[in-house]
């Protein structure tokens, strides 16, 4: 695969391309837990994942990270890849319990030499690292004192940003808080879905809110420890609602689960207010009292960008019965990850689906960073999640052709070019993931990445897309879609 340069900066001759912006940020992400293997190496303790997928039922085939990709040992061989890639920027998770066993108290020291290694190497190859402090992987001891929805995990949380930012600011100008703190909050303490499998929609809202004050703790912390020009930035899976038809009833449906899909946190994140209709909303679940004074304060801070997670839409309507929330693509579960949605019913979205039974469908994609460009004006957005899984296998040839997602990534990356036109400021994109890996209740089952790995042996093969995603970074452009004609 031909080496390619790291950000968009001279207009390729390709016919009828699309080129993105001069220093448009190309990038791969991946997660710890889900590809560094090495479970109790290093001093590392276990998280709520390492739990969640020891217990009988919870993911599939008993399916666990305790090796994974085992990128912990072939870390080296991966920015290799990512070198080959030409990508200009490399998103990692650093895990909490390898570089704070327990989540309190001193670091480790290896955990953190670890990630200095990963950082430098990467300096080395000319990739930025991008940090996200948190994806997932709670130490347990935090779930045992009561987990995300109490308030002393918060200030755990910022203790532990300290300690990352202390040893890798000196080299990592771009971080951000937490993954996804939809998935944390509401699969992890609702639907019960991922870990640490709790069903309580009420502490589903309060591991909300703690995760929101999480953030702002974390970022001001962040601040505190990080020389000036660091960037800041929390992920979101912001999720695109739609209702099924015009009528006001399933209007009101996707209001109420944009509330808390969306404004739970961008809310209190970037406005510095909880919306008045999900509190109403909710209130039948909880008062909201653990919501105290100066909290919101502490969450609004100024953000250098938002990273935006986007798979595929939502659609919804009124239920006439109770509400199917199964149908939502977040997993099975006879408890809702909606809390206030009881009586909302979601629907596939008609179109092809990825091989998670997600419709792929890029006009979701432009329509939310619209609607970030007209809510949030002023604040610079990055794609820090986009792919997708597909049934993919090794041809006699040792090939792995994956042309429904060249096509997926072709889909979505016109619409982050129509949205650039169309006044977003979209500052750059991470194809998700770099590798195959766990993938949380679904185990193995399910291919994500770029480069296919053998479980078996952990040997990696740069898929079709992989060299294809590779001429979109060189070229700083997207090509014509395969097929059509130039």
């Amino acid at each position: 695969m031909a080496t390619a340069s790291r950000t968009a900066e001279t207009a390729p001759a390709t016919r009828n391309a699309r080129v993105f912006p001069p220093g448009f940020l190309w990038g791969t992400a991946t997660a710890a837990y889900q590809i560094e293997g090495a479970a109790a190496e290093g001093g590392r303790t276990p998280s709520i994942w390492d739990t969640f997928s020891h217990t009988p039922g919870r993911t599939r085939n008993g399916d666990t990270g305790d090796v994974a990709c085992d990128h912990y040992h072939r870390w080296r061989e991966d920015l290799a890849i990512m070198a080959d890639l030409g990508v200009g920027a490399y998103r990692f998770s650093v895990s909490w319990p390898r570089v704070q066993p327990g989540g309190s108290g001193p670091a480790s020291r290896e955990g953190l030499d670890f990630y200095s290694r990963l950082v430098d190497g990467l300096l080395a190859k000319g990739i930025q690292p991008v940090v996200t402090l948190y994806h997932w992987d709670l130490p347990q001891e935090l779930e045992d004192a009561g987990g995300w929805p109490e308030r002393a995990t918060a200030e755990r949380f910022a203790e532990y940003a300290s300690l990352v930012a202390g040893a890798l600011g000196d080299r990592v100008e771009r971080w951000t808080t937490l993954n996804e703190p939809w998935c944390s909050a509401f699969l992890g303490y609702g639907s019960g879905v991922h870990a640490p499998g709790r069903t309580d929609q009420a502490d589903a809202l309060r591991a909300a809110h703690h995760l929101n004050l999480a953030h702002g703790l974390g970022t001001q912390a962040l601040r505190a420890a990080l020389p000036a020009g660091a960037q800041t930035s929390v992920t979101l899976n912001l999720h695109h609602v739609r209702p099924l038809t015009d009528g006001p009833a399933d209007l009101d449906a996707a209001r109420r689960i944009d509330g808390v899909a969306n404004r739970v946190f961008t809310g209190p994140m970037l406005r510095g207010e909880y919306p008045d209709d999900v509190l109403r909303d909710t209130a039948h679940l909880t008062d909201w009292s653990f919501v105290e004074d100066g909290d919101l304060a502490d969450i609004h801070q100024p953000l250098d960008f938002l990273g935006v997670n986007y798979y595929s839409p939502t659609l919804v309507s009124a239920a006439s019965g109770p509400g199917t929330h199964n149908a939502d693509g977040h997993g099975a579960s006879d408890h809702s990850p909606w809390p206030g949605g009881d009586d909302v019913a979601f629907h596939r979205t008609p179109g092809e689906t990825t091989a998670m039974g997600w419709t792929i469908d890029p006009s979701g994609m432009y329509d939310l960073l619209l609607r970030v460009r007209d809510d949030f004006p002023g604040v610079p957005v990055v794609i820090t999640e986009n792919g997708a899984a597909f049934d993919d296998y090794v041809d006699p040839e040792g090939r792995v052709l994956d042309p429904q997602r060249i096509s997926y990534l072709h889909g979505h990356l016109a619409a982050v070019h129509r949205a650039i036109e169309a006044g977003a400021d979209v500052r750059g994109y991470f194809l998700w993931s770099l590798l195959d890996n766990f993938e949380w209740g679904y185990g193995y089952s399910k291919r994500f990445g770029a480069v296919y790995v053998d479980y078996a042996t952990g040997r990696r093969i740069p898929k079709e897309s992989a060299r294809w995603y590779a001429k979109v970074v060189r070229d700083g452009a997207l090509p014509p879609e395969p097929g059509a004609r130039a």
